[in-house]
This record gives structure tokens, C-alpha cells and sequence, in this order.
């Protein structure tokens, strides 16, 4: 069986769009894999769906020959996987960034391979859920993520500051709940940070009050972990 050449054109001009709609919501967040990233994804995982399919057909007339076309489409999922690694960042231990962009690619890949097997309402449906995923649900996302996220306060003070006091303000304090805490000198300052399980937030106002009154504390500031 061949495709005719406007039906090959709708699913590639599709997988292009369907890859392009999921590209601009992470386009909108700066990610290096962007529109014309996952646009590319797409139309090149559909064109390998139309090849792995058809691109076969004069070959198979012979009887001895067999063949199975989904292996061809098989290796866009394995393949994909060096796109989806050069879009995840170790910022830090502890902390990655880019493993939401590098799924979106891979979904991408399975829509252009829809698209590219005829599957419109599989690829269509696939695209919409993916936005849901990405655009709808990050705000419910972030509000859970936020009650498990440890909260860390950063003090950054001069070398003339009495590290002894500051610590003592915050230790002696039976309403908080930290599990350790560091600190790290240089010649041009030093830094405490402070990791709390739980605060109570009268109490920690209070003290930052206290700190701020310290001419050799520079800035204080919360980070969260």
C-alpha cells in the first residue's frame, strides 16, 4: 500500500503543529528546548512512523520477505533519549532541572509517531492531554510541592559580626524545628544557613527583627530546598 502525497502531507504538516502547540509552553519558560525543538521532534518521529510503514511496500512484494514495521518506529523512543539527556541541568546536589522538558520530548516523539501512523485522534488527544500536564496542572503542582519543601534561612553578615550571637538567637529558640544548620567564612564575609522542618512564623519574625537591629548582619533571605 502507498500513501498518496496529500495524506503523507496532513500528517507530517500535522505532527509539526501537534509538536509546535507543546513546544510553546515551554518556549514561554526560556527551556532550550523550545517550538522549533519539539516541532522537529515531531515531524521527524512522524516521518520515521511513514517510513517504518510504507517505505517498504516495494520490497515486501517479494514472498520471501517479511517484515516487521514497527521495529524502525521503535528505535525514535530509544533514540530520543540524547535530546531528552542535553535538556536536564544538575544545578546543584539535590537539585535538577529540565526532567519535565525531556518527558515533553519524548511525548512528543510518541504524538509524531502517531500522527505519522494515521492515528489523528490518538496523536490530537495525546497533545491536549500534554498541555494539560504541563500548563494546567504546574499550579496545583506548586502548592503541593511547596508544603514538602524545607525552607532555609540565609544570613549573610561582616567578619566583625559575633557569629556566637546570631547562632544563640536562633538555637535557644524552642519553637523552631531545624535539623542542622552551617556556615561559611570568608575574608569578605560569612555565611549561616539555617534548614527549619517547621516554623512558626510570630516567633521567626520576632527573631528576624532581632537580627536586622545588628549593623554587621549585611542580608538576610529565605531560600527553599
Amino acid at each position: 500500500m502507498e500513501l498518496i502525497w496529500t495524506e503523507v502531507t496532513l500528517r507530517l504538516i500535522m505532527a509539526a503543529g501537534l509538536g509546535a502547540i507543546i513546544g510553546l509552553e515551554r518556549e514561554r519558560k526560556d527551556w532550550a528546548a523550545g517550538m522549533r525543538t519539539h516541532m522537529m521532534v515531531c515531524l521527524g518521529a512522524s516521518l520515521t512512523m511513514i517510513v517504518s510503514c510504507y517505505g517498504f511496500s516495494d520490497v515486501l512484494n517479494n514472498d520471501h520477505v517479511t517484515l516487521d514495521p514497527s521495529r524502525v518506529a521503535a528505535q525514535v523512543i530509544s533514540g530520543i533519549g540524547f535530546l531528552g539527556a542535553g535538556t536536564i541541568l544538575f544545578l546543584r546536589p539535590g537539585t535538577v532541572r529540565g526532567l519535565t522538558t525531556a518527558s515533553g520530548l519524548w511525548t512528543v516523539a510518541a504524538i509524531g509517531l502517531a500522527a505519522g501512523g494515521g492515528m489523528y485522534y490518538a496523536a490530537g488527544i495525546s497533545t491536549v492531554l500534554a498541555l494539560v500536564i504541563l500548563w494546567l496542572l504546574q499550579p496545583v503542582q506548586r502548592r503541593i510541592a511547596t508544603r514538602y519543601k524545607k525552607k532555609t534561612l540565609v544570613i549573610t553578615a561582616f567578619p566583625s559580626a559575633d557569629s556566637k550571637v546570631i547562632i544563640e538567637k536562633i538555637m535557644d529558640n524552642k519553637f523552631l524545628d531545624f535539623p542542622n544548620f552551617s556556615m561559611n567564612k570568608s575574608d569578605k564575609h560569612y555565611e549561616i544557613q539555617v534548614q527549619f522542618n517547621s516554623i512558626n512564623k510570630i516567633k521567626m519574625a520576632e527573631i528576624i527583627k532581632e537580627l536586622h537591629s545588628i549593623e554587621a548582619i549585611k542580608k538576610i533571605e529565605w531560600i527553599t530546598t
